[in-house]
């Protein structure tokens, strides 16, 4: 049996609708529930098969059932709904200990039937569920990867809490942190040495008080510039990939900060400054990869700043500037002709034009807007007129 300080880790790695979304690492509680911990392992480990020939392994089960400030629930290697599964016990095993209560984000638990019908389905808690303790064994608790579970807990689901975007557990296993921390440094090679998700870093004192706003706008200043030095070698999907990174370290430092009187305001303008760079930014690689839903959607984000900081009186409304705002419209109207939204792309040009007169490229894409928009028009005047001819 192992020691709190030697307790076994096991990992998903996740894909949500055939997209890699990370890996979660989960800590075994074998000191406390032993069978229940072996039972968890082993189906990791997927090396087992049942006396019915059922291969006994949660790589490729689905986290078939989701709700949001609660929990997710995964495990169902046989029905893939919620009504099957089996233990490596056989099919049920009982409630191990109730030792551990419910009483945070990030712990492992079984789902059951009633008392005593552990099989192999599991749950997440996302938030402290403290009715459920004595119900259901708590045996683990995810040590790495809060920020995939969160990705889980925010996807959209139909009325019986499932996923529309398959959530899968594309691999699992023993967790080797040796192996991992190789790989990791290989990757960092481009110096970003930081976790995808803000809720898996560290603080630099290794204080368990989360990062302090300072430390998020340096990471969030540092991944932005490492998205910058893949721009300009064309990587542009990776590049985006980086920008992405570096605006969820700002939102985990606050999604509005503008009001919050624990920051300066030298934080407020940094904090904004990287915002908005990393947005625009993002919607050119958008305009780069054909993206232009992506493109839309990050320069939409930008012109809600601007608004939202419009009359302010503490240096704040400088965050967007002229030629942001300019940028967001013009890059928006591009992508609106490319989706063939010909009247949407030329009211935004338009006030791109009215900012920036003497920019030849922002002219010729509201041409192309109002061209488009003219030809449409001569097109059905056409067709109509040969079917009453």
């Amino acid at each position: 049996m192992a020691t709190e300080a030697t307790r076994p880790q096991v990992f998903f790695s996740i894909t949500i609708g055939d997209v890699p979304a990370g890996k979660i690492v989960m800590e075994l509680y074998d000191d406390i529930a032993p069978r229940t911990t072996k039972n968890f392992q082993v189906l990791c480990q997927g090396n087992t098969v049942s006396e019915d020939g059922i291969k006994l392994t949660y790589k490729g089960c689905s986290f078939h059932r989701v709700i949001k400030n609660f929990m997710l629930q995964g495990g169902d290697f046989t029905n893939h709904n919620g009504t099957g599964g089996v233990s490596i016990y056989g099919e049920k095993f009982e409630d191990e200990t109730f030792e551990v209560k419910h009483e945070k984000a990030g712990l492992l638990s079984m789902a059951n039937a009633g008392p005593n019908t552990n099989g192999s389905q599991f749950f997440i808690t996302t938030v402290a569920t403290p009715h459920l303790d004595g119900k259901h064994v708590v045996f683990g608790r995810v040590i790495k990867g809060m920020g995939v579970v969160r990705r889980i807990e925010n996807t959209e689901t139909n009325d019986n809490d499932k996923p529309y975007q398959p959530v899968i557990i594309a691999d699992c296993g023993d967790y080797d942190a040796k192996q991992e921390a190789a790989a990791i440094a290989a990757a960092s090679a481009d110096g970003d040495v930081y976790e995808e998700y803000p809720e898996d870093q560290l603080p630099a004192d290794g204080s368990a008080d989360g990062l302090k706003p300072d430390e998020l706008l340096a990471i969030a200043g540092a991944v932005k510039q490492i998205g910058t030095d893949y721009f300009k070698k064309q990587d542009y999907a990776t590049a985006a990939a980086k920008y992405e990174k570096a605006v969820r370290y700002l939102m985990e430092l606050h999604p509005d900060p503008e009001d919050i009187a624990e920051l300066s305001i030298e934080q407020k303008k940094l904090y904004y400054s990287l915002k908005v760079s990393c947005l625009l930014n993002i919607s050119m690689c958008g305009l780069k990869l054909n993206a232009w839903a992506q493109t839309v959607k990050e320069t939409s984000k930008v012109l809600a700043i601007e608004q939202k900081l419009k009359g302010r009186t503490d240096g704040l409304e400088a965050a967007v500037s002229a030629s942001d705002k300019t940028k967001a419209l013009f890059r928006r109207g591009q992508a609106k002709n490319a989706l063939k939204e010909y009247e949407n792309a030329v009211k935004d040009l338009t006030e791109a034009v009215a900012l920036a007169p003497e920019d030849k490229l922002i002219a010729r894409e509201l041409a192309v807007g109002q061209k488009a928009i003219k030809d449409r028009a001569e097109k059905e005047k056409k067709m109509y007129a040969k079917m009453f001819s």
